[in-house]
């Protein structure tokens, strides 16, 4: 495998609920290759489809300079030429349809471009040619793992590419393709909720590259949505030194010691991984808890009335933080960063109250909440999801349920 994905920003971007944005990729200028023309004339826009679209630019002439074009794109995107890449890996990909690492070239040079809906294609028709294809595959799964902003369905496609591809390299025994696979399986699996497996995936990744700090980042968001905390304290110490990770590990670092208490300790790491990324950690916006508790009242005040009614003797709670108890009563447990939890049976089941606590209830958490937005008003707004989102477990639907209903 020639592909050296992992240089193209792989670190992912650990938020609350969405650990990765868009690729750290170079990005250079994008110029769109002309499109073909009927014969004998030129395809023009009625004026009533909109505004005229910019003239098109057809790619440069692929300069081979004696190599084939299919290793003159290898080259070129190795060197970091992208245009000059892509315009080799469409004349391999001319020349001969049929070839599987033609496409492949031509998508990771349109990924590295930022032509993403295009270098899906590519990848579709390479993995179409030959399924088991371990270049194609990689890339795929690090266009919609890394490349593309984090959704459940891209993290479910980038894990389904990895995990072929990760398959099909232990067949081969190509144990440094299995790393990078393990690795942005590990990924794909923190983001979707599943750390266990991903804690076995970045294991994996670190056992072919020791020294990888991605895959020492992924371990250790494993390790912390599981619930270990000392593990994971000793994991993101590690990771201090690393300018990739450092934002993020002093983040989790603020998170833990926030749960033990200690909270000027953990402002004063929160404070160190806004000073290096405000972006991916702006100030939360926490409320005082006396306004926290009146905007949740406020919350329960403003639902449909059917739900009010399901909702009706069910004590709904501000609270500040997850309590272990509550994150440990399940395998795997609940991620420290959720921002509500409804405990107990759905309706549809018998509820009996034990040493005269509900057996149902609803509490919704200021501290992660506060840090799950950027403003005043989102604030309120995902209250009011997050209680949609409670409200639905009462009634019986799992989290895939709520998530196909928007109420991730």
């Amino acid at each position: 495998m020639g592909r050296a994905w992992l240089g193209l920003g792989l670190v992912g971007l650990l938020g609350l609920g969405c650990h990765r944005g868009p690729s750290s990729a170079p990005v250079p200028p994008v110029k769109v290759s002309a499109a073909s023309s009927p014969p004998g004339g030129s395809v023009s826009s009625p004026t009533h489809l909109g505004p005229k679209a910019p003239p098109l630019v057809p790619l440069a002439v692929c300069a081979a300079k004696g190599r084939t074009p299919l290793n003159a794109a290898r080259d070129d995107y190795d060197a970091g030429e992208y245009e000059a890449a892509l315009s080799c890996a469409a004349q391999a990909s001319a020349l001969d349809p049929d070839e599987p690492q033609a496409h492949s070239e031509r998508g990771a040079a349109l990924s590295a471009l930022g032509r993403f809906d295009e270098a899906k294609l590519a990848y579709a028709r390479a993995l179409a040619l030959d399924p088991d294809h371990l270049d194609a595959l990689l890339g795929a799964a690090h266009l919609y793992g890394v490349s593309l902003p984090s959704t459940r369905e891209h993290d479910e496609l980038a894990v389904l590419y990895s995990e072929r591809g990760r398959k099909a390299s232990l067949e081969h025994k190509d144990l440094k393709s299995d790393a990078q696979f393990a690795l942005l399986s590990a990924m794909g699996f923190n983001d979707l909720g599943e750390p266990t497996l991903a804690l076995d995936r970045a294991q994996e990744s670190l056992k072919g590259e020791p020294k990888n700090t991605d895959a020492s980042y992924e371990r250790a968001v494993a390790l912390f949505e599981l619930c270990r905390f000392r593990d994971a304290k000793a994991a993101f110490e590690r990771l201090l030194p690393d300018p990739e990770h450092q934002a993020h590990a002093h983040q989790h670092l603020g998170l833990l010691l926030e749960r033990e208490g200690k909270l000027k300790q953990a402002d004063l790491h929160f404070a160190q991984a806004r000073a290096l990324s405000a972006e991916d950690f702006p100030e939360p916006q926490l409320l005082s808890v006396t306004a926290f508790k009146g905007a949740v009242a406020k919350a329960v005040r403003d639902l449909p009335s059917d739900m009010q009614k399901d909702l009706a003797g069910i004590p709904v709670t501000a609270e500040e933080l997850p309590k272990d108890e509550d994150l440990l009563s399940g395998d795997p447990p609940l991620s420290p960063t959720i921002l509500g939890l409804f405990r107990g049976p759905p309706l549809s089941e018998p509820c009996t109250e034990e040493a005269g606590a509900p057996c149902r209830s609803v509490a919704l958490y200021r501290r992660n909440l506060a840090r799950a937005v950027t403003s005043p008003e989102e604030l309120l707004e995902q209250i009011r999801v997050t209680l949609l989102h409670e409200v639905g477990h009462l009634r019986g639907e799992d989290d895939l349920e709520l998530a196909a209903r928007g109420l991730e």
